[in-house]
């Protein structure tokens, strides 16, 4: 068996950060994702500096696997270059065998460069999760459109171009789970192997088997601090995300949605702990990196909101753990970091050389010697705002058609975003130098001659 550790990469969807028992929340069930936690070290301020798309997952992956900054990927991540180094197809450039299952978002010609085994395969963004219309591994990476199929999702017949079959019946955690613990049961070569497990959930439609389902009782959850009722209109009032509840907001509308969005959280959980316990009964768990993280995080009715397609802590905040040999045990480090830090981390970790086009920052000093990797953080929504943190405050800009305002938070004795600042005398130093910290993001992340870019700064300059 090789010398060189395995990698267990776990990836959720829509999984805020808050939102794991080690970490602080009382409310939810979390046991192996706490495991992970006591013995690994837990990066509890990780980000995503948010997205250029409504669908702020497809950007984010697409970051987490090429290691690039927001404004130097491809079409929103839609697709990526093949100049574009991928974290799969590097570990497999170096004698890994790389499994991928589960959500990909990010073309099929980037999946086909990234593995050499999988199954499951769901190229795209969102589905019914005990009808998820999927992939058999192709080897030859050309995954054809699929014929007529009738998809309960929706209820009515579409033309799916991402699938060869649908596994009726069988929740997206547990196919996802049970087709890497397959893989993972037959493993038997020398080769060490990099594993990525891409869940579907928690994004909605909140359905999961009744035990989950049952498990949180709506009346007992606690609402969050800053709960509203609606938030002003920034232009993301009637997207997707937001009509998943109707407005006003209401205590007990929130309520079911939080206890539903713990259950999906608790059942992942549950399937995870399966591919661990496979790892072990292999041998194979003490030479094996495991890496927890989620693609974005989620309001569920904070600030009245209920997506991800904001500046706020509970959009752009995510888990982010890493576990395994070389990795201390039982810390929580508090340094800045992005999902775009994960590749060049694990090269580090591995030994492997990190590509020219990886634009992330290597946390192995974080890891070995508690080193600051980031001093503050630049974010981003669409068109309609941009944002910048550093370790006390955080400003926000937003523009959408006559509107034009600002934001100015302390995080640190307001860390859930209640009271703004921006138009306080006291803080006209702090509000200017973070703008000018804003301006010099917008131009070394070439931001304003991105398209969504250039309409934000055009109607901030007027």
């Amino acid at each position: 068996m090789t010398s060189k550790p395995n990698v267990l990469f776990f990836f959720t969807d829509d999984q805020r950060f808050d939102t794991i028992g080690a970490l602080g929340n009382q409310q939810i069930k979390t046991p192996h994702m706490d495991a992970l936690v006591k013995q690994g070290t837990a990066f509890t301020h990780a980000h995503i500096p948010g997205g250029t798309h409504g669908a702020v997952c497809m950007p984010s992956r697409c970051m987490l696997h090429t290691g690039r900054t927001l404004f130097h990927i491809h079409d929103h991540g839609s697709s990526v270059p093949s100049e574009h180094r991928l974290m799969g197809e590097t570990f497999r450039q170096h004698g890994y065998r790389t499994f991928g299952t589960g959500k990909w978002h990010n073309g099929k010609e980037a999946f086909a460069r990234s593995f050499t085994d999988g199954g499951e395969i769901f190229f795209g963004g969102m589905s019914d999760h005990w009808n998820v219309p999927a992939y058999d591994f192709d080897p030859t990476g050309t995954y054809p459109p699929s014929k007529w199929i009738k998809d309960p999702f929706y209820t009515n017949d579409i033309s799916y171009q991402h699938c060869d079959h649908i596994r009726a019946g069988k929740h997206s955690s547990e196919l996802f789970c049970e087709c890497a613990r397959n893989w993972l049961d037959g493993y038997d070569r020398d080769e060490p192997f990099f594993m990525y497990i891409s869940f579907t959930a928690p994004h909605d439609p909140r359905s999961m088997p009744d035990e989950f389902l049952h498990m949180y009782d709506p009346e007992s959850i606690e609402l969050p601090e800053n709960f509203q009722e609606e938030h002003f209109d920034y232009g993301i009032r009637t997207i997707r995300d937001e009509v998943l509840a109707p407005y006003p907001r209401t205590a007990h509308e929130i309520k079911r949605h939080i206890a539903e969005y713990y259950g999906m959280i608790t059942h992942l959980d549950h399937e995870l702990g399966k591919v661990i316990n496979t790892l072990k009964a292999k041998g194979m768990y003490d030479n094996t990196i495991i890496v927890f993280a989620g693609d974005n995080g989620l309001a569920v009715g904070q600030h009245g909101l209920m997506g991800k397609q904001s500046c706020y802590e509970h959009s752009v905040r995510v888990p982010m753990i890493f576990s395994g040999p070389r990795i201390p045990r039982g810390r929580q480090q508090e340094t800045y970091t992005y999902l775009m830090d994960i590749f060049p981390t694990l090269c580090d970790l591995t030994s492997i050389p990190i590509p020219e086009t990886v634009e992330g920052s290597s946390l192995l000093p974080a890891l070995k010697h508690d080193e600051t990797i980031r001093e503050d953080l630049y974010l981003v929504y669409g068109s309609l705002c941009r944002g910048v943190k550093d370790r006390q405050y955080k400003l926000v800009e937003y523009r959408h058609e006559t509107l034009s305002a600002t934001q100015l938070f302390d995080l640190v004795h307001d860390p859930m975003e209640l009271n703004n600042l921006a138009d306080e005398p006291a803080y006209k130093e702090i509000k200017n130098r973070l703008t000018a910290r804003l301006l010099t993001y917008r131009d070394t992340w070439d931001d304003a001659s991105h398209s969504t870019g250039k309409v934000f700064w055009d109607s901030y300059n007027q």
